[in-house]
């Protein structure tokens, strides 16, 4: 049985990690032009990061609806309309390109952040219990299109055009749909749809649901707010120059993407409980490192950071599915909205810790104690929770 749809699951995990990069994409591209729209809109840097910040949290948040929708509807169908829907923004920002226009159509860009709950649950229910540590790894990778909208979306607009670059990016959305929609097809199951109403109820009744998203919030906020932030921590604590600043920030992002399919490959050989014991851990002693004000230990701590962030958001997903195999669309959208948002807070209280205290390192401290706090939890709940009896085999 695993043998014939080996193949057809296999060519469903390429088809929704492309389209998860594409819709990140387009997520990241207000962000990724943000300097050069600022400039040419002549906006201050607030009114700046309240457009940047707009899409990000409504792709953060309304990965909770769309998870609900996804176990209701399929995957096939939700990606299918959110991808040919980026074309709609896409245009309107190109053709109307003042501020307010970046502000209310930036909110509906941002939609396309709710991608990732649709494909986990897509992709979750083509792989048995075993192998869906490694599909969701793999799957999650797909958020180097965030990075690609930041490095090759200015070099475009550049070339051609603020509007043509956006115009761009929406057609290549568009066209990615009508590849889901006609050769994506759902993993049968003999799960019946559920009401809105017994879809929320695991969210009010269930713990481990809100314990994952705390986890997540740590793994791919931490993620997130170091994507945004670390060019100018690089700038502030070292001096470097922008160019060698975001050279280093690239290297972070691309090593935490790369080792998330490893977490979820690791998640499957020793248990997503256990992988996150060492993940904790290894966060706990990797911000003391960044709170030192050099370069060598600092450095060490983000790449640390990278490194066991990219495993801990493998690891998180694997235990989505496995605690929750017939809600994992609407727990998906849950962890994801809270891995979003916590993605946000990071910069701010470095910033105020800054302003207050003259140093970055109290922050870092912070982050430390957070990672510790995840690891005490976990030792209260899901380690001492067992795994559904249908997955038991897996520890």
């Amino acid at each position: 049985m695993n043998t014939a749809i080996k193949p057809e699951a296999n060519k469903s995990l390429l088809l929704a990690t492309v389209a998860f990069a594409i819709a990140f994409a387009n997520w990241g591209l207000i962000a990724g032009l943000a300097p050069l729209w600022r400039k040419e809109l002549g906006v201050s840097l607030t009114q700046a990061s309240v457009a940047i910040a707009i899409p990000v949290l409504l792709g953060s948040l309304g990965r909770i609806p769309m998870g609900i929708l996804t176990d209701r509807f399929g995957g096939r169908l939700m990606f299918s309309i959110l991808l040919s829907f980026g074309i709609l923004p896409s245009i309107a920002l190109a053709v109307n390109h003042s501020y307010l226009s970046l502000l209310f159509w930036g909110f509906w860009l941002g939609v396309a952040g709710t991608s990732f709950a649709i494909g986990v649950a897509f992709v979750s229910r083509w792989f048995p219990p075993e192998k869906q540590g490694t599909a969701l790894g793999i799957y999650g990778a797909g958020n180097i299109g965030q990075s690609v909208a930041v490095f090759f979306g200015p070099v475009l607009a550049k070339s051609i055009g603020i509007p043509a670059t956006f115009v761009l990016f929406g057609a290549v959305s568009l066209a990615w749909g009508a590849v889901f929609a006609f050769w994506a097809r759902n993993a049968e199951t003999k799960a019946k749809p559920r009401t809105f109403q017994e879809n929320m109820r695991v969210l009010r009744t269930e713990k481990l649901s809100w314990v994952l998203s705390l986890f997540y919030a740590l793994t791919f906020g931490g993620f997130v707010a170091l994507s945004i932030y670390l060019p100018t921590l690089l700038k502030e604590m070292f001096e470097l120059t922008p160019e060698d600043a975001g050279a280093r920030t690239a290297l972070f992002v691309v090593l935490a993407t790369g080792c998330r399919p490893v977490g979820g490959w690791l998640a499957n050989r020793i248990g997503g409980q256990q992988l996150l014991v060492y993940v904790f851990g290894g966060l706990f002693c990797a911000g003391w490192l960044m709170a030192v004000p050099s370069m060598i230990p600092f450095t060490a701590g983000v790449l640390g950071y990278a490194v066991l962030l990219g495993l801990g958001n493998g690891g998180v997903f694997k235990l989505v599915p496995q605690y929750f195999p017939q809600q994992t669309g609407k727990v998906t959208g849950l962890v994801g909205a809270a891995g979003g948002l916590g993605g946000f807070f990071p910069p701010i209280e470095l910033g105020i810790l800054k302003d207050v205290t003259g140093s970055y390192a109290l922050g870092f401290v912070f982050f430390s104690l957070f990672a510790l706090t995840c690891g005490l939890v976990l030792s209260r709940t899901f380690l001492h929770t067992p795994a559904p009896s249908h997955h038991r085999h897996i520890h």
